[in-house]
């Protein structure tokens, strides 16, 4: 399933927006070099093709175009993101959190 927001991805329920964030970037630290090889270059593609459409128009659709850009590249590769490692979720989770508790009780 795709997510668009991180709020509804089930393995996060909970977690307040930077606990979540946390996860997720941990978790994409962990994918295989391959796999975060084609998530960038699928990321460098998206933002090449959105930089040029403004690079080609004309006038006050140049200002359009550069409002689009971020939401646009955000709606195509946050779900694909989260797609990619929502199996590590959990896990990722399970050890971010069991360290902070360890944390907490040592003190």
């Amino acid at each position: 399933m795709l997510y668009f927001s991180s709020h509804k991805i089930p393995e996060l329920q909970g977690l307040n927006f930077a606990q979540r964030m946390q996860v997720v970037r941990a978790a994409a630290d962990k994918l295989p070099a391959p796999t975060k090889v084609g998530l960038n270059t699928l990321k460098l593609f998206i933002i090449f093709g959105l930089f040029i459409l403004i690079a080609r128009a004309d006038g006050w659709a140049i200002l359009g175009y550069a409002l689009l850009v971020a939401p646009v590249y955000l709606l195509i590769t946050r779900p694909i993101t989260f797609a990619l490692c929502q199996s590590q979720f959990s896990t990722v989770r399970q050890q971010l959190f069991e360290q902070e508790r360890k944390v907490q009780a040592d003190d």
